[in-house]
């Protein structure tokens, strides 16, 4: 018996700074996920979860009573911290005791690109307390030279554990660390321990050990051990962090080990990343826990200074202009990667940022319809021009599917009704006449929704299909409908109805039930046809002419360029809402401050909390009204993931679920606000408590802040676009595919030589090459680019590369020291 596990992409993206140089990281995984021999012969409700080394920031819907659950969930979202491991939790859900998990994959962070751009069977490995691990520890190290009394001289070995970041929670709650400092030798253990620090993932120990490493000669005092010179080869550091337990058993947080010899008579301080114990459970049969595929694709980039993207982005840019389409850079790159999409996602918004893509779509489906033969195909396969628009659907359409379908959906989901018409699934009881009324009422309601809401069609999506629509006429001008197919294949069966399908993956819904909502969306592809005689009657009843008109109306409205004028005044913008935890603004009876979950939600025109989901704000902040959002310091409450917004009354204190929550939401908000006049230079980056400020111990409370605010992020509360780092992965993407660029020279070369027909197939039949002295020029300036970038790129890894100290983080090397 197999069981099928079956995911959507999960995009992920990593973001660090250092100083004018950008690293980022982006870690994308596409394709689908399936486990098989979990549990066997029993059924069971299972989830999955997606863990940052310990730290849960995603899980799926949960999967009742399946043999084969089906997730289908996408996931994409920025990373701010650095990691060690990419892990994916299988549990068994289970409703009066804690959930079982049942194994795990996990990746480490540098083994990933092992695994780009293939799709491999993973082991689901036992989870073992030994191997959880998280965090890093900051150790000063230093070896001495001590002068006895007798003039002899030993070695003496300083340990300082300053302190310790990003320690796991245990059971939902910061823990108790304490650190264990040894000495450890083939014959010696020496062992000394720090305090206790209480209620903290980041404990500042700041304490000092000494442990002598060689003995004068003149040593007389009896010993378990013996110590030559030479045996400082054999030595190392090892610090081991605990939580601790109290009346239970102390956890294991993890270990790094240091040999003694690379000290030699050197003084130096670096961060280690804590690292599971070797002694884990290595004896458990992961044969019986079953398995799990990925198909992962992983990337590096190093965004330098925009003034490095200059050339390159200029030359994307103008590719509109170029004619042939198929000769300008844009198209060449979509022609050289193995997989259209990882050059759409950034071309897209590069071209979106700078204002060029509808020009560029416009001249990319021209180029499609060439090759299209039947007006019933219009825009129908997976091309450059069809995943282009796509893209820019999912990117400038959210806020247009949250005001037209999400109140619909919540009603459907909240009160749902049953709708099942086929005859064989039909449960006892149920009246196929009922359910067949029930999913009619849904299925008209979705479409009124959808043919009522051309006025809130974004600009750039009518300006899109405006060009389609003309394109596809002059391509078949003796067919009345292909103006209308053209639009409602992207619209309708590219947008709608995947939002319809899969609401989460536009954030219109956590969790949906998926059958039902199948059904509905195979009523927005308009053209399909069924087999099923129920599904036939069904859909019988919309196919009125009062229907056909209303579609055809919409579609005219949303490819028309002419200026919408909304009645009233405009909605705010729908931004962001989830669940979280705030500080308390009063007190409780026995005076102290406490945290409350509530639901907030962001508006282009106020941040709000609510009790509940969907009932009245309780506290409404206007946007105009904030001044500042910032982190806020562990250290003030011991609890992590926090943020706080300051405005004209005392900081509204906040706590997300997790570190990529917390980002999200801190970006969300600085960027509606940051064109206020008001805004903050200065604030204070910890609580003010017991009549002081924690950070700079001020006592007055509206003393100025004692730090600057973080630097501004992009003002378009819609559309969140970094070009330059969209132009680095361009780059990165032609250098992987460099060898492909060089065939297209050689093929434009021999096409320019030889004019005949071709005869066989050859190494460059796969690639449209219309102009082969025009896309030759194009392919030099790519060449001539990529060369002087791949130059640049080599100066800084080389001063990176100078720069980093053993076991500090930008060391590759950190963390396998044993």
């Amino acid at each position: 018996m197999s069981w099928y596990y079956d995911l959507m992409p999960y995009h992920l993206r990593l973001q660090t700074s250092q100083g004018k140089v950008q690293v980022l990281q982006e870690v994308v995984f596409v394709s689908q996920y399936d486990a098989k021999h979990l549990v066997p012969n029993k059924m069971r409700d299972f989830f999955c979860t997606i863990n940052l080394d310990q730290e849960e920031v995603f899980r799926t819907q949960v999967v009742e009573k399946s043999l084969s659950p089906y997730f289908g969930e996408e996931f994409y979202f920025e990373i701010p911290r650095t990691f060690q491991w990419l892990s994916f939790y299988i549990y068994d859900k289970s409703v009066l005791q804690k959930d079982l998990r049942i194994g795990k994959v996990s990746i480490k962070k540098e083994d990933l690109c092992k695994y780009t751009g293939k799709e491999n069977w993973f082991m689901l490995q036992p989870i073992d307390s030994n191997s959880e691990v998280q965090g890093k520890v900051h150790l000063e190290l230093k070896l001495n030279e001590l002068i006895t009394d007798n003039g002899s001289v030993c070695q003496q070995l300083v340990v300082h554990i300053k302190e310790c970041h990003g320690l796991p929670l245990i059971n939902g709650q910061n823990c108790d660390p304490y650190a264990t400092v040894s000495l450890v030798g083939p014959s010696r253990n020496d062992q000394k321990k720090t305090k206790v620090k209480k209620k903290t993932s980041n404990p500042q120990f700041n304490e000092t050990f000494y442990f002598e490493v060689t003995r004068s000669s003149s040593y007389t005092k009896k010993s378990q051990f013996q110590v030559e010179e030479e045996d400082i080869e054999k030595l190392e550091v090892r610090v081991d962090l605990w939580n601790n337990g109290n009346l239970v058993q102390d956890v294991f947080l993890g270990e790094i080990k240091v040999p003694v010899k690379v000290l030699r008579n050197d003084s130096f301080q670096a961060w280690y990343l804590l690292q599971p114990r070797e002694n884990g459970n290595k004896s458990s049969k992961t044969d019986d826990l079953g398995s799990l595929r990925l198909n992962i694709c992983y990337t590096e980039d190093c965004v330098l200074p925009s003034e490095y993207y200059g050339s390159l982005r200029n030359l994307l840019l103008k590719s509109s202009d170029v004619q042939p389409i198929s000769a300008s850079a844009a198209y060449i790159l979509s022609e050289v990667c193995r997989d259209k999409y990882d050059a759409v996602l950034p071309l897209v918004r590069l071209l979106l940022h700078h204002h060029k893509l509808v020009p560029f779509v416009a001249a990319v489906a021209e180029l499609d319809l060439k090759d299209t033969q039947e007006a019933n195909t219009v825009f129908r396969g997976n091309s450059l021009a069809t995943r282009c628009v796509d893209e820019m659907m999912k990117i400038v359409g959210k806020h247009y599917l949250k005001v037209t379908l999400k109140p619909v959906i919540d009603e459907i989901c909240e009160s749902p009704k049953p709708c099942e018409i086929d005859p064989i699934k039909i449960k006892e009881g149920d009246n196929v006449e009922i359910n067949m009324e029930n999913l009619r009422y849904y299925v008209d309601k979705v479409f009124r929704e959808i043919v009522r809401s051309s006025i809130s069609c974004p600009t750039l999506m009518c300006d899109v299909f405006y060009s389609l629509r003309h394109l596809a006429a002059k391509r078949f001008p003796n067919d009345p409908h292909v103006q209308y197919s053209a639009v409602s294949s992207f619209v309708f069966l590219r947008f709608f109805a995947v939002a319809v399908v899969s609401p989460h993956t536009f954030h219109l819904r956590p969790h949906h039930p998926v059958s039902f909502f199948l059904l509905m969306s195979m009523y927005l592809f308009f053209q399909s046809s069924f087999k099923e005689t129920f599904m036939c009657e069904f859909f019988k009843t919309f196919q009125e002419e009062k229907f056909t008109e209303s579609v055809k109306k919409f579609l005219d409205d949303v490819s028309s360029t002419e200026s919408k004028e909304p009645s009233g005044v405009s909605e705010p913008v729908h931004l962001k809402e989830g669940e979280m935890y705030k500080r308390a603004q009063g007190r409780t009876r026995i005076g102290k401050k406490n945290f409350k979950k509530r639901w907030f939600c962001l508006t282009s025109r106020e941040f709000t909390y609510h009790k509940q989901q969907d009932k009245e704000p309780i506290f409404t902040i206007p946007i105009k009204n904030i001044l500042a959002v910032e982190k806020l310091d562990e250290n003030s409450f011991n609890k992590k993931n926090m943020f706080q917004i300051l405005h004209g009354e005392k900081p509204l204190y906040i706590q997300a679920n997790n570190c990529v929550e917390a980002s999200e939401w801190i970006e969300a908000l600085c960027r509606v606000t940051r064109s206020n006049q008001k805004r903050l230079s200065f604030y204070h980056p910890s609580a003010f408590l017991n009549g002081n400020w924690l950070c700079c111990k001020a006592t007055i409370e509206n003393t100025v802040g004692c730090a600057p605010c973080t630097a501004d992020v992009p003002a378009d509360t819609q559309i969140e676009i970094d070009g330059d780092r969209e132009t680095e992965r361009i780059y990165s993407l032609f250098t992987i595919n460099m060898s492909k660029l060089q065939k297209l020279e050689e093929a434009c070369g021999s096409i320019a030589v030889y004019q005949g027909p071709r005869k066989e197939p050859d190494d460059y039949s796969n690639f449209t090459i219309e102009d082969s002295v025009a896309t030759f020029h194009t392919l030099k300036q790519i060449t001539d680019i990529i060369d002087k970038l791949n130059e640049s790129h080599e100066k800084y890894r080389k001063k990176r590369s100078s720069s980093a100290k053993y076991g500090s983080e930008e060391n590759p090397i950190v963390g396998k020291v044993s």
